[in-house]
């Protein structure tokens, strides 16, 4: 399978070390299945920290899924597992990882579930209204690799200038 990483520059070798804290699933390295989807984060991140906008591929051991890996696959549509999960990594005041997969695997929490997050932390909304206001809602995939041993699936195929 190809997965792509839209950033502003190329990545040699990937350093787990680099990856930011308080994303949707931790600090790590995330991939998308959309080509879309990636260069839009390309020219989102170009826009916010210059560089060229560059699109790089992978080509991912889909075979990791089933491995000795602790892995984590949220269904397509927004759940209240998913939603809880993603509020707990995003929250600023979790100073330490709130699990240990290697990989998982689910929707991207975009602009309208942020809004939907800060409806739920003051409490206008509960965590099931909030979900289900989210489930029409189309959500890219992503893929979140947070260890060395999960970064072993992933191989460098192809580099795009955009």
């Amino acid at each position: 399978m190809i997965l792509f990483h839209g950033t502003n520059t190329d990545i040699e070798t990937i350093d787990l070390s680099r990856s930011l804290n308080h994303k949707d699933f931790g600090k790590g390295f995330y991939l998308t299945d959309s080509r879309e989807t990636a260069i839009r984060m390309a020219t989102k991140k170009t826009r916010l920290f210059g560089g060229k906008a560059t699109l790089i591929s992978y080509e991912f051991d889909e075979a990791a899924l089933h491995s000795d890996l602790k892995v984590k696959v949220f269904p397509e549509k927004a759940t209240v597992e998913w939603f809880l999960f993603v509020d707990a990594n995003r929250d600023r005041e979790n100073q330490l990882p709130i699990h240990d997969y290697d990989i998982i695997v689910g929707p991207i929490a975009d602009d309208g579930v942020v809004v939907q997050i800060t409806s739920y932390r003051q409490n206008i909304y509960t965590a099931e209204e909030a979900a289900k206001g989210l489930q029409d809602k189309f959500l890219d995939q992503q893929y979140y690799f947070g260890t060395e041993k999960a970064l072993r699936y992933l191989k460098k195929s192809k580099v795009q200038i955009l």
